[in-house]
């Protein structure tokens, strides 16, 4: 499932998105909630993981573009614990890492009282709120969205070509060594 196609839509969407997580996230599911402008975690039940490095999968380039941009800065391993290492990480350590703004523990009681608490409804009625999460995510709505995209398409492909001859290269060589052909 590809939810990348959403992407810059809601991250122009003229109001304050929330994405309220009720259980387990992992994939498309975390790359869906990455695309909101708050996230609410649940607990004490849920993991939240990318585990495309455990089935062989790679990020393309508009994926880890979303991920590059949407993490927070206070969190600069969070990009290599959930791609590198496919870490499930809980509620709260999304919470401590500043991937999610806060613990929903009873679900759509407590995001009602985080958008009251931050007075979400009230943000887009000056009109410019959609304006303003556009040119705020300009880089990642033009890496993942026409030229930006097809030029990203273009490069990962050529550094997937590259990597696959050089496994293909080592395994001959392997070969080569193991008959005691190989020259060093």
């Amino acid at each position: 499932m590809n939810i990348l196609w959403l992407t810059p839509s809601i991250q122009s969407y003229p109001m304050p998105t929330i994405a309220l997580l009720n259980g387990h996230c992992y994939a498309a599911g975390l790359m869906l909630a990455m695309t909101h402008d708050y996230r609410l975690a649940p607990s004490p039940r849920g993991y939240f993981c990318l585990p495309e490095l455990n089935y062989g999968l790679p990020l393309t380039p508009a994926m880890a573009a979303l991920f590059r941009h949407r993490l927070p800065l206070k969190a600069p391993t969070a990009l290599r614990d959930l791609a590198l290492e496919a870490l499930q990480l809980n509620g709260q350590q999304l919470v401590d890492m500043g991937i999610a703004d806060a613990l929903a523990p009873a679900g759509l009681s407590d995001a009602l009282a985080f958008i009251e608490s931050r007075k979400l409804t009230e943000k887009a009625k000056t009109g410019v709120y959609g304006t303003i999460k556009a040119e705020l995510n300009k880089d990642l709505i033009g890496e993942i969205t026409g030229q930006g995209l097809v030029e990203e398409e273009k490069r990962f492909k050529e550094v997937s070509v590259r990597t696959q001859e050089r496994i293909e290269f080592g395994k001959v060589w392997y070969e080569q060594w193991k008959a005691g052909k190989a020259k060093l």
